[in-house]
């Protein structure tokens, strides 16, 4: 079951949980990818609040979102970046994307075998992917206030031979939000130091999400790929004004803020 972008939307900006979700999340990508410089960045599901660090170098940033979901104009301040999409068919090229990071996508996939082998179309041959899931034993999934508590949550496991199946190859795994999911100030004013300490010291499964990155391996069996070179986005577009429906990662204009 996806969550409405609305929902989503709202908890990552408009809320103190939520802001700190984001950035210990962001963080996190941040410090596993480095530089991005003249490389193309996805973000399927609801990435948008992982990607606006990668908009100045990037060659092209675009976020993905599956049509169950919905799509909103990304970045609110700038060109809109964001499509529509079915989540087994996205309106990208095959081998176009260098950098792809799945959230709020694979837990709530009514075909999720179906969705990593569009991500494995789509990426560049060794380009690589990271996917944030929620931690079958971490709190977060144990509670439905945030969207981690929605869907399938999942064990490193699980996720490691499901992208193996699918023609990945896992090459590292980490885990974040180690501060727990309360709206309370003393676990916000708490949760960057948490997240440090967490990340140093603290098991794994402890965190409330698990990330683990995947580089596209073509020598893996294939077995439901969609023979398509490129795929057209659905039409509707939330929030775009008349006259720039054309997304700004079609034409090559500026990223914006």
């Amino acid at each position: 079951m996806h969550l409405d972008v609305h929902h989503l939307r709202d908890f990552y900006y408009r809320t103190r949980l939520g802001r700190a979700a984001q950035k210990a999340l962001r963080d996190a990508l941040v410090a596993r990818w480095g530089s991005v410089r003249g490389l193309a960045v996805a973000g399927y599901g609801f990435a948008v609040p992982l990607l606006r660090p990668f908009l100045p170098d990037a060659a092209r940033v675009i976020g993905v979102m599956p049509a169950p979901q919905g799509v909103m104009h990304w970045p609110a301040d700038g060109a809109n970046h964001s499509v529509l999409v079915d989540e087994a068919r996205w309106a990208l090229p095959n081998d176009s994307i260098d950098r792809l990071v799945m959230l709020h996508g694979l837990e709530t996939s009514d075909r999720p075998m179906a969705l990593l082998d569009e991500a494995h179309r789509v990426l560049a041959p060794q380009g690589r992917a990271v996917f944030m899931l929620p931690s079958r034993s971490g709190l977060w999934a144990r509670r439905d206030a945030t969207p981690f508590g929605f869907g399938r949550p999942w064990s490193r496991g699980q996720i490691e031979r499901v992208l193996t199946e699918c023609g990945f190859t896992p090459t590292g795994h980490a885990a974040a939000l180690f501060f727990p999911p309360f709206s309370h100030p003393f676990w916000l004013r708490a949760s960057g130091g948490m997240e440090r300490m967490g990340r140093r010291y603290a098991p794994e499964r402890i965190g409330g999400v698990l990330l683990v990155e995947a580089i596209r391996s073509d020598a893996a069996p294939r077995q439901r790929g969609t023979p398509v070179t490129a795929r057209r986005p659905l039409a509707v577009l939330e929030g775009v004004p008349q006259g720039h429906a054309q997304p700004a990662w079609r034409n090559g204009g500026g990223p914006g803020e």
